[in-house]
């Protein structure tokens, strides 16, 4: 376990890869301008701050992975889903990590 993933709570790469496997709803929360310098394939922006706002877009997906830079706006965004009865919400940490994962 890394350093992100010891102090973010980031889950291990076993349940990461499995969602992803199932064609999990990629959800990027860094800004726009993060998001355009580079991201995972087949993922959508939706920055942390518009998350509790863009609720609708989150309906009726069976697995959500968030992630950021850090770990950290991706806790924050995966706190807020389950806040508002989402669940099978996975913090996949970095968008290298998640990147990393489904290669």
């Amino acid at each position: 376990m890394n350093f992100f993933s010891a102090l973010f709570g980031t889950t291990d790469n076993t349940q990461l890869n499995e969602a992803l496997q199932e064609g999990a709803f990629l959800v990027d929360v860094r800004s726009s301008g993060e998001f355009a310098s580079g991201s995972v394939k087949g993922a959508v922006n939706i920055p942390l701050d518009q998350v509790g706002s863009q609720l609708s877009k989150f309906k009726g997906k069976k697995n959500i992975v968030v992630f950021c830079r850090s770990g950290n706006r991706s806790a924050q965004a995966k706190n807020i889903l389950e806040q508002n009865g989402f669940q099978d919400v996975i913090n996949g940490g970095t968008w290298n990590n998640v990147n990393e994962c489904i290669k």
